[in-house]
């Protein structure tokens, strides 16, 4: 198989990361013959320095020629620290998912059972969560007109299409039938009129779905019940902020935010990357945890048909927990460096 990968390492520990799962794609192609070629393009902060923009039309034109594109960070201290800055890392990234219409966000969240003691429930209630949300990625509040007036105003307009519903939550079912059959819509339905159409959307398209058991939620009950009773979901579905606040909390209970991998997809191309952010203070340290970039691969092979090597890549992670050659987020009295976590991955994988 041959596939061409946009590699975009971006911002902070993005390069570090992302050099670590560019080993693991190439022990997987040589292993099973596979030839996967690497553009490399700029994106977010590191972008901004070299061209003025987020996202410089040469990197959008590697990405638009890609069959998937490798994410690493985006983000810099002196643009967060600046909320009157005109330009932003992070509108790189959004018009990558705008362009090439890369609507469905997929992040699993699951437990490890070595790394029980670090999540910040009790080990009971993580014991054997496995997960998934689906976040709608462009459209809502995020995407919507926004704008400042008089000065002293400010508005955010939040937009939602009955199709835009439809086609994510067409996804969301289907991973649904293939798990343990049943979905949760997580809206705002009794404040908001987009919740109320996400609700009567889903509720038609249920009908259709008649093996799934189909529940609603709102965000505020639905932030509570991921951390009470996280063993009673199987795949979330929700809009685009609700499913960035749901997804980052979710994320802690696997015991570190380093573990956690996402895949964006589209109708023609997709995106994987690990759900940190560019972590600036541990870059160039060799301390950041790659595994969320590494399992990000593993999500990469799975959307290219390569199920045997997403496997082997999950199983040599899962090695890499219980046998502690992990970073120091999750290994504190044995860790390793980063570099040193991806060459043990590689030999797992070899």
């Amino acid at each position: 198989m041959i596939k061409k990968i946009a590699i975009l390492s971006g911002d902070g520990v993005g390069d570090e990361i992302t050099t670590q799962s560019l080993k693991v794609l190439n022990a997987i192609g040589k292993k099973f013959h596979h030839d996967f070629l690497y553009q490399e393009g700029l994106i977010g902060a590191i972008a901004i320095d070299n061209s003025g923009k987020p996202l410089p039309d040469d990197t959008l034109s590697i990405c638009i020629d890609s069959d998937a594109i490798l994410f690493g960070a985006i983000g810099d201290p002196k643009y967060d620290q600046d909320p009157c800055s005109k330009i932003r890392p992070e509108k790189g990234l959004l018009n990558i998912r705008r362009v090439l219409n890369i609507f469905c966000n997929i992040r699993p969240i699951m437990t490890y059972d070595a790394l029980l003691k670090r999540s910040p429930l009790n080990t009971e209630r993580v014991k054997g969560i496995d997960f998934l949300v689906y976040r709608e990625l462009i459209g809502g509040i995020y995407f919507g007109d926004k704008g400042i007036y008089e000065d002293k105003k400010a508005y955010d307009y939040c937009f939602y299409s009955i199709e835009e519903i439809q086609r994510i939550g067409h996804i969301a079912f289907k991973a649904a039938i293939a798990r343990h059959k049943k979905l949760t819509l997580v809206d705002k339905a009794n404040v908001l009129e987009t919740s109320r159409l996400w609700r009567e959307t889903i509720q038609t398209m249920a009908k259709d779905y008649s093996n799934v058991e189909v529940d609603f939620l709102f965000i505020d009950n639905a932030a509570m019940q991921i951390l009470l009773h996280p063993k009673n979901f199987d795949v979330i579905l929700t809009d685009n902020m609700f499913g960035d606040i749901l997804s980052d909390e979710a994320s802690v209970i696997s015991g570190s935010i380093g573990l956690s991998p996402s895949a964006s997809i589209g109708d023609k191309n997709a995106l994987f990357e690990p759900i940190h952010g560019s972590y600036y203070q541990a870059a160039r340290k060799n301390i950041a945890n790659p595994l969320a970039s590494i399992l990000s691969v593993a999500m990469m092979l799975d959307y290219f048909k390569l199920e045997k090597e997403a496997q082997l890549v999950r199983k040599a992670v899962y090695n890499s927990i219980n046998y502690r050659k992990s970073s120091f987020d999750i290994s504190y009295f044995y860790p390793i460096g980063t570099e040193e976590v991806g060459d043990f991955i590689v030999q797992e994988l070899s």
